[in-house]
C-alpha cells in the first residue's frame, strides 16, 4: 500500500465530516465524487442555499467582533459571507464540520484569513503556518519517499521562535496523519558549523528553543539538504547527528526556499504535494494550490479528516 492509498484508507475509518466551500470548481465537484466512492469521509459541497440563514447571521456578528478593531464594518462582513468560506470556517469552529478544505479557487492568503478570524489560532503555540505532505516516487530517502515541508505558504521569514514552532507542528502532523515516528532536519546553506553568518544563528537558536519546549522531538541541524536526506553524505558531513541522512521532515529557514523546494520536487521528481496543509489551528483545515487536480482536494480532505 502506498502513501496516498494509507492515507485515504485511515480517513474513511474515521468517518468525519468536511467542508468544501469551492461548490462551483469544476475539480472540487469531482473530488466529492472520489471521496464519496472510495468512502473517504462525508464531503459537503457547500453552496449558499445551504448555509443556514440564523447561524449565518450569527457568524456575521461573531466575525465582525474579531475584525472590527481592524477597521472591517458590518457591511464588509456582510460581504464576505456572501463566500461560503467563511461560513465553512465559522461552522468548523462551531463543531458543525470536522473540517474545512479550499484553495482551488481562492489564494492562501484568503484561506488564512478565514482560518485565523473563522476556525482560530491554538493558543498552545499561538501560531499559523502550513506543511505539504510530499511523495515522491523510486526514491529511498525520507520515509521511503514520503516527507513533509515546511513552512511552504505562510510566513515569509520566520524568526526563530517561529521556526522552532513550525517544526514542532510539523513534526505532529507526520505523526498523526502518518503514524511515523518524526526525524526533523532544520535546513541551510551550512552543516553542522560549516559556514557562519545570521541565517545560520536563527537556525541555531531554533533548534535550541525546541530542543527546551519538545525535548523528545528528535531534531537537528542546522544542514544542508544533502547531509539530511543521503546517509553517505552525512556520513561525512555530520556523522554524530541521529537525525542526519534520516530526516523525514524538512524545515526550511524561509517561504523563498520553502515554496521553491516543494515546487522543484514536485515538478522535476514528478512527486505529489499535498497541501498545504495549515498548521495552528484550532481545527483542522488545508489549503489547496491553485493548479490543483482533483485528487489533490481528495487527498488533502483524507489528511484533514485524519486529523480531525
Amino acid at each position: 500500500m502506498n502513501t496516498i492509498q494509507f492515507i485515504r484508507k485511515r480517513a474513511g475509518e474515521r468517518k468525519k465530516t468536511i467542508a468544501l466551500p469551492e461548490y462551483n470548481d469544476k475539480r472540487v465537484v469531482e473530488a466529492v465524487k472520489i471521496i464519496e466512492r472510495e468512502k473517504i469521509a462525508t464531503a459537503v459541497l457547500l453552496t449558499p442555499d445551504m448555509m443556514v440563514r440564523e447561524d449565518k447571521e450569527r457568524y456575521i456578528q461573531e466575525y465582525y467582533e474579531l475584525r472590527k478593531n481592524k477597521g472591517s464594518s458590518l457591511d464588509d462582513v456582510r460581504k464576505l459571507f456572501e463566500d461560503p468560506l467563511y461560513y465553512a470556517a465559522m461552522k468548523t469552529r462551531d463543531g458543525g464540520f470536522d473540517g474545512f478544505v479550499a484553495g482551488a479557487s481562492h489564494t492562501t492568503a484568503d484561506v488564512a484569513r478565514a482560518a485565523i478570524y473563522g476556525v482560530g489560532i491554538d493558543e498552545t503555540l499561538n501560531i499559523a503556518a502550513s506543511c505539504f505532505v510530499m511523495t515522491v516516487p523510486d526514491c529511498a530517502y525520507g520515509e521511503n519517499g514520503t516527507f513533509v515541508f515546511a513552512d511552504c505558504g505562510i510566513i515569509p521569514d520566520p524568526n526563530p521562535r517561529q521556526l522552532a514552532c513550525i517544526s514542532i507542528k510539523a513534526a505532529e502532523l507526520i505523526n498523526k496523519v502518518l503514524d511515523i515516528p518524526a526525524r526533523v532536519a532544520l535546513l541551510s546553506y551550512s552543516t553542522h558549523g560549516s559556514a557562519k553568518g545570521k541565517m545560520i544563528d536563527k537556525v541555531l537558536e531554533a533548534l535550541k528553543l525546541v530542543k527546551e519546549m519538545a525535548p523528545d522531538l528528535l531534531i537537528d541541524g542546522e544542514f544542508q539538504v544533502d547531509a539530511a536526506l543521503v546517509p553517505e553524505v552525512a556520513q561525512i558531513k555530520f556523522p554524530q547527528s541521529p537525525v542526519a541522512g534520516k530526516a523525514n521532515v524538512l524545515i526550511f529557514p524561509d517561504l523563498n526556499s520553502g515554496n521553491i523546494g516543494y515546487k522543484i520536487v514536485e515538478r522535476l521528481a514528478k512527486a505529489r504535494a499535498l497541501g498545504p496543509l495549515l498548521l495552528g489551528f484550532k481545527k483542522p483545515c488545508s489549503d489547496l494550490s491553485r493548479g490543483c487536480s482533483a485528487d489533490d482536494v481528495a487527498d488533502c480532505v483524507a489528511v484533514t479528516a485524519i486529523r480531525a
